[in-house]
């Protein structure tokens, strides 16, 4: 069965950052992030869970700012086949 958002977009909502985007802080707030603040602690450290670096496929920074829907390795975290 379709969800009715789905359905009226034609494909899957795109969520604020990469649904590839980690830090520690992501595996503590249970939640999909919605702000650069709930991967952000006080290391500033994030990486990407497909290459398991600091830089994405794309060679690109895994950061808050950069892993947004412009950028050519981005997956929404909406996205349950990605």
């Amino acid at each position: 069965m379709t969800n009715d958002l789905d359905s009226v977009a034609g494909n899957t909502l795109q969520s604020a950052f990469c649904g590839s985007l980690r830090s520690k802080k992501f595996f503590m707030i249970g939640v999909i992030p919605s702000a650069a603040e709930d991967y952000l602690d006080g290391s500033n450290h994030c990486w990407c869970s497909q290459t398991q670096q600091a830089i994405g496929p794309d060679g690109g920074m895994a950061q808050p700012e950069h892993c947004i829907a412009a950028r050519s390795c981005y997956r929404s975290a909406f996205d349950a086949e990605a």
